[in-house]
């Protein structure tokens, strides 16, 4: 039994475009063509399939849930201390606002710390260029309404904002800072101060040994003269 194969110029470079062919295949060849290309497939799904294995095997899956917990600086426990004597002492050491930083990541609120050092890198520039850059990159990051990281301000701060940034000065965001500000050191710096991270921070060697001291036993071998015996 013969079987027609219709092969197309389209699909042989070699051949003219405006030629047909066509090959004449026994029932034995066309099965041997069939088993070869089945073989071929099966190959190449083995071989997509080891090469998705490695590369899950080579990268750890980390879910969020399980994110190794972030390592923290040696910082000695009397200068940690100190920084739950008020908000601002915190701020003031740039360790505790690394450390602060970290507490907020895992909070999923490191945005308003992020923005807050913002405002007060951007108070410090002097350029005009520069300043109006960084204000249009600050309300992008942080203000604007498809930003990353949008920090939680009410509507007619936002638009004062988005006002003040068309002739940025200085001061334009000294409003929403001090919001984001309130709001830290309100809610979020006293749940710091009893979080594993702080407390990890400020531990110090256990409470002093108790120290038993022997009482003192008189004891009396020889009765001394002209005493009286007691029953």
């Amino acid at each position: 039994m013969k079987i027609f194969v219709f092969l197309f110029p389209q699909f042989n470079f070699s051949a003219p475009k405006e030629e047909a062919y066509f090959k004449m295949l026994s029932e034995d060849e066309l099965l041997a063509c069939r088993m070869k290309d089945t073989h071929l497939r099966n190959k190449d799904k083995k071989g997509r399939l080891s090469l998705l294995l490695a590369k899950s095997g080579s990268h750890e899956n980390v879910s969020p849930e399980k994110k190794p917990p972030a390592k923290t600086k040696h910082i000695a426990p009397d200068v940690a201390l100190r920084w739950r004597d008020s908000f601002e002492e915190l701020l003031s050491h740039s360790d505790g606002v690394e450390v602060f930083t970290q507490f907020l990541r895992t909070q999923f609120s490191e945005e308003n710390i992020e923005f807050w050092l913002a405002c007060e890198d951007f108070k410090t520039t002097e350029s005009a260029t520069k300043l109006q850059s960084k204000a249009k990159q600050i309300h992008a990051i942080f203000i604007d309404k498809e930003a990353p990281k949008e920090i939680n301000i009410d509507h007619s701060t936002k638009a004062t904002i988005e006002k003040n940034i068309l002739k940025p000065t200085t001061s334009c965001f000294d409003v929403a800072q001090s919001k984001i500000y309130s709001l830290m050191k309100r809610d979020c710096y006293p749940r710091f101060l009893t979080s594993d991270i702080y407390l990890t921070l400020t531990k110090k060697a256990g409470p002093p040994t108790m120290i038993r001291r022997r009482s003192r036993s008189f004891v009396f071998n020889e009765r001394p003269e002209g005493t009286a015996d007691w029953l």
